[in-house]
C-alpha cells in the first residue's frame, strides 16, 4: 500500500476531497492536503498544478477531485512525468496502475458517489505497474507530440 499521496481539489471537489483525505489517514497514509481550505468557488487549474508539480518533482501519487474529474485531468496531464486518469470504478483503476502507470488519480464528485470512491482509490493504492510491454508504451505516450 502505498505510504504518501498528495491531494488537492477545488470547491466541486471539496466535500469528497475531505472525506477521503480522513479515508487515507485512517489507513496510515500519509496525506498532504494541498487544499482548498473551503468549498468556496475557486479555480481547478490552481490546485491540479500544485499536486501535479510535487508528483512530478517527488517521484510520489497524487488524487486530485473536481466535479467530474476532467479538468483536473486535463491540467495535470500538462507537466512532465504525470499520468492522471479519470477513473469512474476500480476496474478503470486498477487497469490505469497495471497498464498506464497513473500517478494521478482524477475522480468527479457529481459524478461518483462517497463508498465508490472508496473502493476506487483502495484499488488505485494497492495496484503495481506491470511494466514490460506497458513501459515501453509509457515511455512512448512521453515522446508523442514533441
Amino acid at each position: 500500500m502505498v505510504k504518501k499521496i498528495i491531494i488537492g481539489s477545488d470547491h466541486g471537489g471539496f466535500n469528497l476531497k475531505r472525506h477521503l483525505v480522513e479515508f487515507l489517514k485512517g489507513q496510515g497514509v500519509d496525506v498532504v492536503d494541498e487544499g482548498p481550505e473551503s468549498a468556496e468557488s475557486c479555480d481547478y487549474p490552481v490546485f491540479a498544478a500544485k499536486v501535479a508539480q510535487k508528483v512530478s518533482r517527488e517521484g510520489c501519487l497524487g488524487i486530485l477531485i473536481c466535479g467530474t474529474g476532467q479538468g483536473m485531468a486535463m491540467t495535470a496531464n500538462r507537466f512532465e512525468g504525470v499520468r492522471a486518469a479519470v477513473c469512474t470504478n476500480e476496474f478503470m483503476a486498477r487497469m490505469a496502475r497495471a497498464h498506464n502507470d497513473a500517478n494521478v488519480l482524477c475522480l468527479g464528485e457529481r459524478v461518483i458517489g462517497i463508498g465508490t470512491a472508496e473502493g476506487v482509490v483502495q484499488a488505485y493504492l494497492e495496484t503495481e505497474f506491470e511494466g514490460d510491454r506497458h513501459k515501453r508504451r509509457i515511455d512512448l505516450i512521453e515522446t508523442v507530440g514533441k
